[in-house]
């Protein structure tokens, strides 16, 4: 367990997903499935503040939370992933994968980790929804230059309020073993 608390962070890795089985007050996720290939993620918090007018001044703002909104991008989206979240179906005969456009795309959680100077991050994003990854191809030429591709992520809140988890420089080494064993609920006893 680092005793420090991170400076900079770097170098994202280790994403996971876990699709959601069950939400309301007890949310639950199928066990978390690795994604090798990270490239990027680039999440922006979601939400704005509103001002309310009176005695001709700004007498109050509020301030809604909607979550995050960004793009993954990944080498290559896994096929599984495609099939469990996005509804792709593998032909037994054929062997080939096939997109239907009437299939809904299911909720999952996002885990994955992030380099800092002193340990790593390793968050937890609980309700997420991705676009489809779209499909990229360029010529080779001189040199071979990866491909990547892009899903657009919009983490919102569980019922309970809850939009992520994050583990600090006090997190014990036991949560962290666990993290991409299962979807992480905090215990009870969370500080306000």
């Amino acid at each position: 367990m680092a005793t420090n608390e991170n400076k900079v962070q770097f170098n994202i890795k280790n994403v996971h997903y876990a699709v959601m089985t069950a939400d309301g007050e007890t949310p639950t996720w199928e066990n978390p499935v690795p994604v090798p290939g990270a490239v990027n993620l680039s999440l922006e918090a979601s939400g704005e503040i509103t001002p309310f007018y009176a005695d001709g001044v700004v007498y109050y703002k509020s301030s809604s939370n909607n979550g995050y909104e960004g793009d993954l991008e990944m080498a290559r989206f896994i096929d599984k992933m495609l099939q469990d979240v996005w509804g792709y179906v593998l032909n037994a005969t054929d062997k080939t994968i096939i997109e239907n456009v009437g299939v809904e795309p299911k909720s999952f959680a996002l885990l994955f980790q992030i380099d800092g100077d002193a340990d790593n991050d390793l968050y937890c994003m609980y309700n997420c929804t991705g676009t489809r990854p779209g499909i990229v191809g360029a010529t080779s030429t001189d040199t071979k230059e990866p491909q990547t591709q892009t899903s657009t992520i919009s983490a919102t809140s569980l019922e309970n309020g809850n939009v992520f988890a994050r583990t600090t420089s006090e997190t014990p080494e036991s949560v962290r073993n666990a993290w991409f064993t299962k979807v992480y609920m905090p215990s009870t006893g969370l500080a306000a």
